[in-house]
């Protein structure tokens, strides 16, 4: 399966509550973090909810 790189590069001051239970289950807790995740329908679902607060390399 493939991989894709996550960054967090906007602060989540601005953001709902759900989306930061979201960022913090992807495994980000700082701006600037990079985690590696498995490209599986659940996590793609979960970036595209936080599109606007992360960067995605492939």
């Amino acid at each position: 399966m493939a991989k894709i790189k996550v960054t967090q590069v906007k602060s989540k001051i601005g953001a709902t509550s759900r989306q930061k239970k979201t960022l913090e289950a992807l495994g980000l807790k700082r701006l600037n973090v990079t985690v590696e995740h498995e490209a599986t329908p659940q996590i793609l679902g979960m970036v595209d909810k936080v599109k606007h607060l992360l960067s995605v390399e492939k």
